[in-house]
């Protein structure tokens, strides 16, 4: 008699997952389960690890329920290693039976939503079902007659300054523009900018990195990522009462961004989120630039800022030492000092306090006075440039064309976290 196969063909005994970390550290997330008094959830996830596929999709709906039972910051960090955990049984068995694409939808909630426990076991699965479903993608490799022509999501074309203007704030480009710097040396970033807590752009630091190759490819970025589900935003930014955020997979959003499909509800933007983490194909394209590491700094976090033309961060500031890298298109970006906090009206609610209650593209005079004779820098970020944002400095960015960046968040104070 046969072996029993699985969709791809391939006997089921052969379509395995190895979780050795789920196997040793299995019984312990468990015991630390049932002294949380989540037995129910302890039932149904040994039930699972016997061959119970039921049971595995009923301990991650347990594990999920957990994750959303109040504010994310009071969930107990076992319940995130239990959904990992429960996300790995299910994984098992879509794998089992040749479901690849299911098995990477299910494996980037674990690493998404997940702790970190069980990490390494998700990235491995990860890579072995990214293997068996990148094998029925047709997709042509480049070199081949067919992928020898790059479809590109930017399309290289003079740059009208002044249709821009149309949508950007006003007096934008008429103040103060943020300097260049080309070939800028550690020394030099360390006296004339990262001391005095001064934006700088930086350019030509950038030409080796293999995403500006490869990240203009929607080819490229759909081999490597089309299956894969990532969070996105939806809306014009995350202050407006119609934002929501969704689940999908890369490929549609490739998809969204390229039919410049904003509908009503606003354009669909991957926005600080650490993809980078999450899909480790896309993080081999990338280098820490050396700016990072001036003055004994750490890096504190890698987030990717990925959609179309007319995407907006709204005013707000950040804790640590920013660079943010443009690898495909373009962005305007405006700044002002810390020492202007007052008169750009942060938002009372702690959660927002980081942000300003202006809307730059619209400002209400009579409800913000002091705005708009504020004297502020800007820019337009073009490919291949770094800007430097110091500390606290409040900044406006928003897309001119389809654009991918990646920030760069880093502290020299170790006692420095995140907000």
């Amino acid at each position: 008699m046969a072996a029993p196969t699985g969709s791809s063909g391939e006997p089921s005994h052969v379509l395995e997952l190895e979780t050795p970390l789920l196997d040793s550290e299995g019984p312990n997330i468990l015991q630390q389960i049932s002294e949380q008094g989540g037995y129910a959830y302890v039932g149904m996830a040994s039930l699972a690890a016997a061959g119970d596929l039921r049971a595995a999709e009923a301990a991650r709906e347990m594990a999920w329920e957990q994750l959303h039972s109040g504010p994310w910051h009071s969930v107990l960090p076992v319940w995130r290693d239990a959904y990992s955990m429960a996300c790995l049984n299910l994984a098992k068995f879509q794998y089992g039976r040749g479901d690849f694409e299911e098995v990477l939808r299910v494996l980037d909630m674990g690493l998404i939503m997940g702790g970190l426990a069980l990490r390494k076991d998700l990235d491995s699965a990860v890579e072995k079902a990214t293997a068996k479903a990148s094998a029925r993608l047709s997709v042509p490799e480049q070199g081949t007659v067919e992928g020898s022509r790059c479809r590109c999501l930017v399309i290289p074309q003079e740059f009208n300054e002044a249709e821009a203007l149309q949508v950007l704030p006003k007096k934008s480009l008429t103040s103060k523009i943020v300097g260049k710097r080309s070939g800028l040396s550690l020394e030099g970033f360390l006296r004339d900018y990262f001391l005095s807590g001064s934006p700088v752009i930086i350019s030509d630091c950038m030409a080796h990195w293999p995403a500006r190759a490869k990240w203009n490819d929607v080819d490229y970025l759909k081999r490597v990522a089309g299956y894969r589900t990532i969070p996105v935003e939806v809306g014009k930014n995350y202050l407006c009462s119609e934002w929501k955020q969704e689940l999908i997979t890369f490929s549609r959003f490739l998809e969204r961004i390229q039919s410049n499909d904003c509908s009503s509800a606003g354009p669909t933007y991957l926005a600080q989120h650490p993809l980078f983490d999450q899909i480790q194909e896309l993080r081999k394209d990338i280098l820490i630039p050396d700016y990072c590491f001036v003055g004994g700094g750490e890096l504190r976090s890698l987030n990717a800022w990925f959609g179309p033309a007319g995407t907006v961060t709204p005013l707000h500031h950040d804790p640590h030492h920013n660079i943010l890298a443009q690898v495909v298109g373009k962005k305007y970006v405006r700044l002002y000092p810390a020492s202007l906090s007052e008169e750009l009206y942060p938002h009372k609610e702690s959660m927002l306090s980081n942000s300003s209650q202006v809307d730059l593209e619209n400002i209400d005079a009579d409800k913000f006075p002091k705005v708009r004779e504020l004297e502020f820098m800007d820019c337009i970020l073009e490919e291949g440039e770094m800007l430097y944002i110091p500390p606290k400095w409040w900044h406006y960015v928003r897309s001119l064309t389809i654009s991918f960046s990646v920030s760069f968040w880093w502290s020299h104070d170790s006692s420095s976290t995140g907000s």
